[in-house]
């Protein structure tokens, strides 16, 4: 699990292919790589990967199909910069919101307008996944833990402070550019819920709709 901020920028310094599909190098001078082990998960532009090779300053992750087909990472190229965060500890502060590094789609940037120090950004999520986007709710864009301002079908705008600008790759990023997408996990649970038949032989779980509106996750 991740939190969606962003620790420190990488970049790609290696694109291996392998077997059909890819093993990533990253240079991340600046992540503390002291308490990251093999078989640890980095998230990289939002996208959860596992640690296969680690030195003081890089490390290396596989890139299944699965993955290339679902996120941006099969676009990248030798020199680009991806965001970072090491997995979510237990004593960790949450300072975003909770985020698997399962990305559900890309999506792309359809326009950016100044607000004061700040930018307003307007988003086009795939079809499929506007259901679960809400204004006021959470989405993680490129690993980014962002608020939702307003929705409009499937169309949505966030606003991006200077720092998140300066400090993430957003700064990289225009009108067209492909992203990846991450709604909300509470989302697709209570869509989950409210899909399953009333009359299945098995209900004992206590976590049902109802357990879910009690508790204001729905």
């Amino acid at each position: 699990m991740f939190t969606g901020i962003i620790q420190t920028l990488g970049r790609i310094t290696r694109i291996e292919p392998r077997g059909g599909d890819l093993r990533l190098s990253i240079q991340a001078a600046a992540l503390d790589f002291s308490d990251v082990r093999l078989g640890d998960s980095i998230a990289v532009s939002g996208v959860c990967l596992t640690v296969v090779a680690l030195d003081a300053a890089t490390f290396a992750a596989d890139v299944s199909n699965e993955t290339l087909a679902c996120t941006t990472l099969g676009a990248l190229t030798s020199g680009a910069a991806v965001n970072l965060e090491k997995a979510l500890r237990l004593a960790d502060r949450l300072g975003g919101h909770l985020v698997s590094g399962h990305v559900d789609g890309v999506g792309k940037v359809v326009a950016v307008h100044a607000d004061g120090r700040s930018q307003r950004w307007t988003f086009e999520a795939p079809q499929q996944l506007a259901r679960y986007i809400a204004a006021k709710g959470s989405i993680c864009i490129e690993g980014v833990s962002l608020t939702v301002n307003d929705v409009l079908a499937n169309r949505f705008g966030v606003n991006l402070i200077p720092h998140t600008q300066e400090q993430t790759t957003c700064h990289a990023l225009r009108v067209g550019s492909a992203v990846n997408l991450e709604v909300d996990l509470i989302a697709r649970y209570v869509e989950r819920l409210h899909s399953m038949p009333a009359d299945l032989p098995d209900q004992t779980s206590i976590v049902d709709a109802e357990f879910l509106r009690q508790h204001g996750f729905a």
